[in-house]
């Protein structure tokens, strides 16, 4: 069941092939785990919306307050009887139809679905995972590029590229050729006690889960965390590497060409994000 405009609705409706959403890319997403009903880092995840609406100008209703939205997920994931699992909400803002590249108004609709996914909290893989390099595209360090738009058309290439070449995900570059995220997540890269992690003016994405381990490392003495570009030449020099997302949590990177990499940062880090949330 899908959540459209506040109405509960039959999954497989079709919306209108004048959608701006698909038809130029004119939306907005956010990717959100619930745990039992509770929407973790909520609040982050509202805040990021609001601010990517204003730099697409579009239209904020007076109705999306963070109560309201909130709401409307919760009756999504009740209609699909998600309200006592876990599940994986996704909350998309498009702009209404009307117009050509520039739109006849910047009003906007929204639509919420929502998929059953295994783990409450967070658990760490520590499996085989390999990452290379994806040197097909790049991205712009721009503004832009730090939104979560419907635009991911490079991420979709990226990720053929990895099952072609047998990867578990690839690292992607911007144009000055500094490594900035994973195909599905932020990156960061650890070599003694000093861990790195690329701004988000090299054109990362401004992750929810980013925010969350850079509050933690902040309060890890025994660490120094750094928001710098990343060679990668530097990639074969760190101890560690891990990617972060909402949903994964913390994955550990085994293997970049022929270096392979230690996990006990994450682990730790990890540790640290589960107990946060269970205090919260």
């Amino acid at each position: 069941m899908t959540n459209f405009n506040g109405t509960i609705t039959a999954d497989n409706q079709f919306i209108s092939i004048n959608n701006r959403g698909y038809a130029y890319g004119d939306a907005l997403f956010e990717t959100i785990k619930s745990s039992h009903g509770k929407l973790l880092f909520w609040e982050d995840h509202y805040f990021r919306l609001m601010a990517s609406m204003r730099i697409m100008r579009m239209e904020i209703p007076m109705s999306f307050t963070m109560e309201f939205l909130e709401e409307q997920i919760q009756n999504t994931l009740k209609a699909n009887n998600l309200a006592n699992a876990s599940a994986r909400v996704k909350l998309l803002v498009h702009r209404n139809e009307g117009g050509l590249y520039l739109p006849t108004d910047n009003d906007v609709s929204f639509a919420i679905v929502a998929k059953q996914i295994e783990n409450d909290f967070y658990v760490f893989n520590d499996g085989f995972y390999e990452v290379d390099l994806f040197k097909d595209y790049y991205v712009s360090p721009s503004l832009l590029s730090t939104l979560k738009t419907n635009n991911k058309a490079l991420h979709v290439v990226g990720s053929i590229y990895a099952k072609e070449n047998k990867l578990h995900n690839c690292l992607v570059l911007n144009t000055n050729k500094h490594v900035i995220e994973a195909l599905n997540g932020n990156v960061f890269v650890v070599k003694g006690n000093v861990i790195k992690t690329p701004p988000v003016n090299d054109g990362c994405l401004k992750g929810v889960m980013r925010k969350q381990i850079i509050e933690i490392l902040k309060k890890m003495p025994e660490y120094e965390l750094i928001e710098e570009s990343v060679s990668p030449f530097e990639l074969q020099k760190a101890d560690e590497i891990f990617i972060t997302n909402v949903i994964v949590g913390i994955q550990s990177v085994s293997k970049y060409r022929k270096k392979t990499f230690n996990t006990e940062v994450s682990k730790s880090i990890l540790q640290k994000l589960n107990v946060k949330l269970r205090l919260s």
